[in-house]
């Protein structure tokens, strides 16, 4: 039986976690699986809602690290989370995404001959000026099992020196969680609340530094919202640091005063994705919202220049238009003037058929021996 560290920090490593733990739950004779929260995300709203809407166990351990500089908080990650591997001693420590908390338990793991499987390897998008690049490509080197989600990352990790005996085309373990979950969302009543059940509405997610801590960024963004609410409802659930900054900014007036756009508090994983897989539209920054929206044919504009998921935009329903407001708007208007997708659309996406948890226990049974 292989004892095994699942390591969480950040809602997106939530999603990513939920299945394989559940899997490994459900091959009890093969798995003795532990979670380990870093409280990298450490708002209820941002944590404790996650676990209890994907039916992820409570955590076994809890380092509470909380915020701080990027320094601050992966040490803070690596004090913690030293201890515990040393104690527990697992077969294995799975890590997922490019979150602090990825990298910092990949090194110390590193540093103690611990072997480290990272789920959502190989993903780039060639911008070093995002941290979760820095994350990313050096949690890779570390890595004794880097597990894929596309065949652009296994070409990626290739690329970069690392030899195919460390690499498992696994496939998309976010979509795992997002068919799992579907038919429990239906449930949800936040369209209703919200007033937009049986309309047009679009969906905006936005938190990273680079658009939320740029005053001019964020003030395109908002130019462009101010126009696209006029044609339709957009709905903002609005991550803690950018309610901060739009305070800061002086822009919470201008959300107050465009008609249609809807500022409202995070949302659970459950009401989240009941209120976006039925939008017309989603504008966001965020990564993994790329995939879902791909995965379920709704039209997604990144608000970025770069995507380490370049599969959404050649198979999927993705597309860049960084924070310029006529690029956002022609792009809103084509996607909306454009006839309605209905149903999932993997069809063109290895992999992305929600069975990559098992798939991912299947490469650590093998490389194990």
């Amino acid at each position: 039986m292989l004892k095994v560290i699942n390591v969480v920090g950040a809602r997106p490593n939530f999603m990513k976690v939920a299945p394989i733990v559940e899997a490994m739950k459900r091959r009890a004779t093969e798995f003795a699986p532990l979670i380990v929260h870093t409280g990298q995300h450490y708002d209820a709203r941002m944590s404790d809602a996650f676990f209890l809407d994907l039916g992820l166990p409570e955590p076994d351990v809890y380092l509470g690290v909380g915020s701080g500089t990027h320094a601050q908080q992966t040490a803070g990650v690596m004090q913690g989370f030293e201890p515990v591997v040393f104690r527990e001693k697992p077969d294995w420590v799975l890590v997922v995404g490019d979150v602090n908390s990825t990298l910092a338990c990949a090194l110390v793991c590193s540093k103690m001959g611990v072997r480290v499987a990272h789920v959502e390897a190989g993903l780039r998008s060639r911008d070093r000026t995002m941290p979760e690049e820095i994350n990313r490509l050096l949690t890779d080197q570390l890595a004794d099992l880097l597990l894929t989600p596309s065949t652009d990352a296994d070409e990626n990790l290739r690329a970069e020196g690392i030899p195919s005996s460390r690499i498992r085309f696994v496939g998309n373990v976010m979509i795992d969680s997002l068919f799992a979950q579907l038919e429990r969302a239906a449930n949800s009543k936040v369209r209703e609340e919200l007033g937009v059940s049986g309309t047009d509405y679009a969906v905006l997610t936005l938190h990273r530094p680079s658009n939320v801590d740029d005053p001019s960024a964020f003030g395109r963004i908002m130019d462009a919202l101010e126009q696209l609410c006029k044609r339709l409802p957009v709905i903002f659930p609005a991550h803690p640091r950018t309610l901060a900054r739009l305070a800061e900014f002086g822009f919470a007036q201008r959300v107050a005063h465009a008609r249609g756009l809807r500022l409202i508090e995070p949302l659970g994983y459950l009401d989240f994705l009941r209120l976006y897989s039925g939008a017309r539209l989603v504008l966001t920054d965020s990564g993994g919202i790329q995939e879902e929206t791909t995965a379920l044919g709704i039209p997604c504009l990144t608000l970025r220049e770069n995507t380490e998921r370049p599969v959404t935009l050649k198979h999927g329903t993705n597309t860049l238009v960084g924070t310029d407001v006529q690029r956002i708007l022609r792009a809103a208007h084509a996607a909306l003037d454009t006839p309605r997708i209905n149903g999932p659309q993997t069809s063109t996406l290895p992999l992305w058929d929600g069975h990559t948890a098992d798939r991912i226990l299947d490469a650590l049974i093998e490389e194990q021996g």
